[in-house]
C-alpha cells in the first residue's frame, strides 16, 4: 500500500516534456508522405532497374517521334477509357503524377530535357494550362476518368540513349524520358496543334509500368507483356526528330525545313546505329572480328605445319631415293659376297 502511492507520485513528477514526447515522436509517422513511401516500396521491388553507366566508350542520344496511331504502338493508346484495371499509358502517367507518386517536368519551348529541381512542374498548374476539369478536395486533386484527355494524346515525344558498354561488352538501347503530347483541335475543325504536355524520367515510371500490362500485337490477342518489357526490348517504333548536337537544333530546322532532306537524313541515322551494333565486333563480310582472326590464324597455322609436313615428307623421301641408289651397288656387292661366300663355304 505504501509502494502504490509512491509510484503515482513518480509518474506525477515526471517533467511535462518528458511525459509528452513519446507522442511528439509518433506524429512525424503520421505525417509520411504515403505517395514517398508507395515509390520507395515500388524501387526496393524493382531493384533491377539500372541507369546508363557514366562512363561509357560511345553513346548517342535520340529524340523519337512516337505515333499511337500506327499499329506497332497502338497498344500504349488503347483502351482510351480505363477498362477495370486495364488503362492506356497516359491515363497511367496521369493518375501516378496527380496522387504524386512520380515528379513531372516542364517541356520548354526549345524541346529541350532538364531534369532538375527547379524544372519539375506541379499538376495543378498543368491542369489551369491546358484547360482540365478538376476538383481540390482536402488540398488534393480529384480528375474524373473521362475528363482525363487520353484520347488526345495520340503521341509521344522519347528520348533513348543508345551505348556501347564495355564492362560487359555489350550494346545497349535505354529509354530515358517519355513526353505525351496532346493533340487538340480548334473549333473551326482545323488541322490538330500539338501541346507537348510535360516530362517525365523514365527510371521514376519503370517501377510502376512492371505492373501494368500491353497487348503488343492485334494478331494474338492472349500474348500479353508488361509496359516496362515493351520499352525494354524496343518494340516501339519512331522517327527520329533530334539527336544531341552541339547547336541544339532538331533535324529539320538543320535540314532547313526541306522534306525530303530530313527523310534522308533520318536514314542515314539508323543506318549508322544499325552499322554500329551490327559491326561492334568486326564487320563478318571483311572478316576483321577477333573470332574471324583468331579462325584465320588457326588456318593459316594448320597449312602452314601442313606445308612443314610435306615439306619433310618430301626431304625424307629424297634422301630414301638418294640411299636407294647407293644402297643399290652395296646390295650388289654384298649379294657378290654373299656368292663368294657360298663358293668358299
Amino acid at each position: 500500500m505504501l509502494i502504490l502511492p509512491l509510484m503515482v507520485g513518480s509518474v506525477a513528477a515526471q517533467p511535462k516534456q518528458r511525459r509528452v514526447q513519446p507522442q511528439s515522436d509518433q506524429q512525424p509517422q503520421k505525417r509520411k508522405n504515403p505517395s514517398s513511401a508507395m515509390s520507395l516500396r515500388a524501387q526496393i521491388s524493382f531493384p533491377t532497374a539500372l541507369d546508363v553507366p557514366e562512363e561509357v566508350v560511345w553513346r548517342r542520344d535520340i529524340y523519337r517521334e512516337i505515333d499511337l496511331t500506327k499499329d506497332e504502338n497502338a497498344g500504349l493508346y488503347y483502351p482510351v477509357e480505363p477498362q477495370g484495371k486495364q488503362v492506356n499509358l497516359f491515363t497511367y502517367i496521369f493518375k501516378l503524377a496527380q496522387n504524386g507518386y512520380i515528379p513531372v517536368y516542364e517541356y520548354p519551348t526549345d524541346g529541350s530535357d532538364v531534369f532538375t529541381d527547379e524544372a519539375k512542374v506541379q499538376m495543378k498548374t498543368i491542369l489551369d494550362n491546358y484547360h482540365i476539369f478538376y476538383e481540390e478536395q482536402d488540398g488534393k486533386l480529384k480528375v474524373d476518368n473521362s475528363d482525363i484527355p487520353s484520347a488526345e494524346v495520340r503521341k509521344y515525344y522519347l528520348k533513348e540513349s543508345a551505348y556501347y558498354d564495355q564492362a560487359n561488352s555489350s550494346f545497349h538501347i535505354k529509354v530515358l524520358a517519355l513526353c505525351p503530347v496532346m493533340m487538340r483541335e480548334d473549333d473551326f475543325g482545323g488541322e490538330a496543334t500539338q501541346y507537348p504536355l510535360f516530362w517525365v524520367k523514365y527510371a521514376d515510371l519503370e517501377p510502376f509500368l512492371t505492373r501494368q500490362t500491353i497487348m503488343p500485337s492485334s494478331l494474338n490477342n492472349a500474348a500479353t507483356m508488361s509496359m516496362d518489357d515493351y520499352f525494354t526490348l524496343n518494340m516501339y517504333r519512331g522517327k527520329i526528330y533530334k539527336t544531341n548536337n552541339a547547336q541544339g537544333k532538331t533535324l529539320m530546322q538543320l535540314c532547313d525545313g526541306d522534306t525530303t532532306k530530313l527523310s534522308a537524313e533520318q536514314k542515314r541515322i539508323e543506318k549508322e546505329l544499325e552499322s554500329f551494333r551490327k559491326n561492334i565486333f568486326g564487320d563478318p563480310a571483311k572478316k576483321d572480328s577477333l573470332d574471324s582472326i583468331a579462325k584465320l590464324d588457326v588456318k593459316a597455322s594448320k597449312t602452314k605445319k601442313a606445308r612443314s609436313r610435306s615439306a619433310g615428307s618430301s626431304r625424307r623421301t629424297k634422301v630414301g631415293r638418294s640411299k636407294g641408289s647407293g644402297g643399290g651397288s652395296s646390295s650388289g656387292n654384298g649379294s657378290a659376297r654373299v656368292t663368294v661366300r657360298r663358293q668358299r663355304h
